[in-house]
């Protein structure tokens, strides 16, 4: 109830602030370290989070914490720089209230993006990976509680969390800018600690090829919702068991920048062909 609650109120204000006839058709997540991916935008509407009522603050370094709403190459789009996490205290819900408020203003796709680990000794920092699947490890979902039938069913289907149609434009785009993009599993965890070697050997034998912080509750949110949603990660390091290396956030942050630059002619093409 609370939930909804704050997701109406942020509705409501936003879209009595967009300007008439402005609807959204696709919303972006900016991760760690990629908020000037959003440059390529011709904003209508720029709102700070704590702007918006019942809407979190953004705490961690590398996250705007701004809403941007405009054009990027003819399509009106949303961009949330920074996203809520669960380990700076929030609930599930809370994680979730940029794609709850995208989906009510009339938003059919997600692009979510993150910084993530490279698993997959293949993978290197600084490259691209499009999400076609992930592994939950957090213990947590934005679907316990009272079910809000008006989002979604109970018990929403997860057999293509990530849309195949959406994987196959951005192969499609990668291959035209002459960008490698990795396809592979991606573990959310909760954070904010890294992972021990045991933790790294553990999510490679359970499938995972990148490991992240973020993006598995928002996914769940969208496709209850019945948004279609591509994930994109910036592998800005390198877990290797047997050869850790220590990693500050200052490293994940001058990653991120770097290969958001790759990220930001990427995403703008995908949007680009996404059908209206």
């Amino acid at each position: 109830m609370q939930d909804r609650i704050s997701v109406e109120k942020a509705v409501k204000h936003l879209a009595g602030a967009l300007p008439p006839g402005f609807r959204p058709e696709a919303a972006v997540i900016l991760g760690t370290g990629l908020g000037d991916v959003a440059e390529g935008l011709t904003p209508v509407l720029s709102a700070d989070y704590r702007e918006i009522p019942g809407f979190p603050e953004s705490t961690v370094p590398g996250h705007a914490g701004r809403l941007l709403a405009g054009a990027l190459r003819g399509r009106p789009v949303l961009v949330w720089q920074g996203r809520f996490h669960l380990y700076e205290g929030y609930t599930p819900g809370q994680v979730c209230m940029g794609v709850r408020v995208s989906a009510l203003l009339g938003v059919r796709t997600l692009i979510i993006t993150n910084a993530a680990g490279a698993l997959d000794p293949k993978y290197n920092a600084g490259g691209l990976l499009a999400i076609v699947d992930h592994v939950n490890l957090t213990g947590r979902s934005p679907l316990t509680g009272p079910n809000e039938d008006s989002w979604g069913p109970r018990f929403p289907d997860m057999s293509r969390v990530y849309s195949p149609r959406l994987l196959r434009i951005a192969q499609d785009r990668a291959m035209n800018l002459g960008l490698r993009l990795e396809l592979g599993v991606y573990a959310g965890v909760a954070g904010p600690q890294l992972e021990t070697p045991a933790e790294t050997r553990f999510l490679r034998a359970i499938g995972a090829d990148a490991v992240g912080m973020s993006t598995v509750m928002e996914a769940i949110a969208a496709r209850h919702m019945g948004l279609e949603v591509l994930g994109l990660s910036c592998l800005v390091n390198k877990n290797l068991p047997d050869c850790m290396a220590e990693v500050s956030i200052e490293e994940v942050l001058a990653v991120a920048q770097s290969s958001g630059k790759d990220l930001s002619l990427l995403l703008a093409d995908i949007v680009e062909k996404l059908d209206g």
